[in-house]
């Protein structure tokens, strides 16, 4: 099994184990499938669905699309280095730039 916290560390070294931890609970099951663990940015249909689910649905977001959008772009250029973009760490880092980590302890 992955260390998903330690991919998360690469990008956040002081990350919120708590909120790691919790993302880590709450996708327990997706993240134990290989395919559904990464994250496909390439994959247009995926980003929407982050965006749906995650970003509107989880995190409650109701920032226009287009400031949603930016926020994945700007996580996926963070990230661009990385062949393979874990989940659990992609969520981390939206989490934290809308200030929702709290949702996760």
């Amino acid at each position: 099994m992955a260390d998903w916290a330690a991919d998360v560390k690469i990008y956040r070294p002081n990350a919120d184990e708590a909120a790691i931890a919790g993302l880590l609970k709450t996708y327990r099951l997706v993240m134990d499938s290989q395919d559904s663990a990464y994250v496909a940015f390439s994959d247009k249909d995926e980003v929407e669905t982050v965006k749906t689910n995650f970003l509107k649905k989880k995190l409650g977001l109701t920032e226009s699309d287009a400031v949603l959008d930016a926020a994945l772009d700007e996580v996926k250029e963070t990230m661009k280095a990385d062949r393979t973009k874990s989940r659990i760490t992609v969520y981390y880092l939206l989490a934290e730039k809308f200030g929702k980590l709290d949702l996760f302890h």
